[in-house]
C-alpha cells in the first residue's frame, strides 16, 4: 500500500461520499495504491451510516473505525494512524477545505526528494477574521518562546509523511495530545508547500473560540515547564514587594510620622495577593490534573467497531 488517507469525521454526513469521490478522482490513474482510513468519533448524526454504504460499496479500498463516543479529532488521528497500512500517512480533513489534489502532490515530493521525511501544507491566505487571527499569532508567539520546539504559525495538521514518522509519533501515547507540538518534538525533515482552503463541502465547522482557547492552553502545559517557573517567579517578586512595602511604611512611621495606610490599602493588597494565589494554584492543578489523569492509564480511545478491506472480502464469499 503507498498511501493511507486517515480522515477523522465528526458529523461530517454530507461531506463523507463527497470526500471519497474527490479522492478517486484525484488519485485514480497515477498509479499510486492507496487507501481511506475514515475515523467517527462519535458522530451523533448519519456519518457511520453513511460511512458503512461506502465500505461496502468499496469504490476504493476502505476502513471505518467507528469510536463508542466522542474523544476528539487527536484520539482520531492517533486510531487512524494506528490502522493505516501505507508507506506514507497522509492526514486530511473530511470537509474539503483540504483537496485531496494537494495529498497527491505531498506524495509526489516525498518520492522525488528523499531527503525529506515529512510534506506540511500552510495556508498562505486564511479567511479568519482580524480578531481570531490576532489571538492565533499571539498563541504561536507565546508558545514559541515557552516551549522548546519550534510551531510554525500558519501550518497546519493537513501533511503527508513517511511509515517511521508516523511510528515515533505512535510511540507517544499521551492521553492529552497536541498534534503541532508532537509533530515539532518528533523532529524529521520537513518539506513545507502553500495552499489555499476551500469552502466546506457541506455543514459548518466544529470549532469555536472557546475550544481553541481550551487547545492552546493544552499546548502550553503539554510542551513547556515554564508557566510553573513563572508562578515561581511571581511569587518570589511579590514577597520581595511585600518587604519592601513594609520597610518603607516602618521607615515613614519612624521618621515622617504619617500613619499607617488603613482598611482600603489592607483590602486591595489581600485581594491582590489572593488573585495571585490562586493563578499559581490554577497553573499547578493543571499540571496534577494532566499528571493524575495520565496515571490511570487509560486507552486514548474506544473503538466500537472496525471496518477493514480484508473483513469485506471475508464477509463477500
Amino acid at each position: 500500500m503507498k498511501l493511507s488517507l486517515v480522515v477523522p469525521c465528526y458529523n461530517e454526513a454530507e461531506n463523507v461520499a463527497a470526500f471519497q469521490d474527490a479522492t478517486i478522482s484525484a488519485f485514480d490513474g497515477c498509479g499510486y495504491e492507496y487507501e481511506i482510513v475514515f475515523v467517527d468519533d462519535g458522530s451523533r448524526d448519519a456519518t457511520y451510516h453513511n460511512l458503512k454504504k461506502l465500505y461496502d460499496a468499496q469504490k476504493c479500498p476502505t476502513q471505518v473505525i467507528s469510536f463508542s463516543r466522542n474523544f476528539g479529532k487527536e484520539a482520531a488521528l492517533y486510531a487512524g494512524m494506528q490502522h493505516a497500512l501505507g508507506q506514507y500517512i497522509c492526514l486530511i480533513d473530511a470537509d474539503l477545505q483540504q483537496r485531496p489534489e494537494i495529498a497527491r502532490e505531498m506524495v509526489q515530493i516525498l518520492d522525488e526528494q528523499p531527503q525529506y521525511d515529512v510534506v506540511a501544507a500552510y495556508q498562505d491566505r486564511r479567511g479568519e477574521g482580524k480578531v481570531l487571527s490576532f489571538f492565533k499569532k499571539s498563541f504561536y508567539k507565546v508558545i514559541n518562546w515557552m516551549a522548546d520546539v519550534t510551531l510554525r504559525s500558519d501550518a497546519s495538521d493537513f501533511r503527508t509523511f513517511r511509515r517511521s514518522v508516523r511510528d515515533s509519533i505512535l510511540a507517544m501515547t499521551e492521553a492529552h495530545r497536541f498534534s503541532k507540538g508532537i509533530f515539532a518534538w518528533v523532529g524529521y525533515d520537513t518539506c513545507f508547500i502553500p495552499y489555499t482552503a476551500c469552502e466546506r463541502a457541506a455543514g459548518t465547522t466544529k470549532w469555536n473560540f472557546g475550544k481553541l482557547m481550551n487547545y492552546a492552553i493544552e499546548g502550553i502545559i503539554g510542551f513547556s515547564t515554564k508557566p510553573l517557573r513563572m508562578a515561581t517567579y511571581l511569587g518570589v517578586l511579590t514577597a520581595a514587594a511585600s518587604l519592601i512595602y513594609l520597610f518603607v511604611v516602618v521607615l515613614e512611621k519612624l521618621i515622617v510620622g504619617i500613619d499607617i495606610p488603613g482598611y482600603a490599602t489592607l483590602i486591595v493588597l489581600t485581594l491582590l495577593l489572593g488573585g495571585i494565589q490562586l493563578l499559581c494554584i490554577g497553573i499547578i492543578g493543571e499540571y496534577v490534573g494532566k499528571i493524575f489523569q495520565q496515571s490511570k492509564d487509560r486507552p486514548i480511545y474506544i473503538a466500537k467497531s472496525v471496518l477493514t478491506p480484508s473483513e469485506h472480502k471475508t464477509d463477500a464469499k
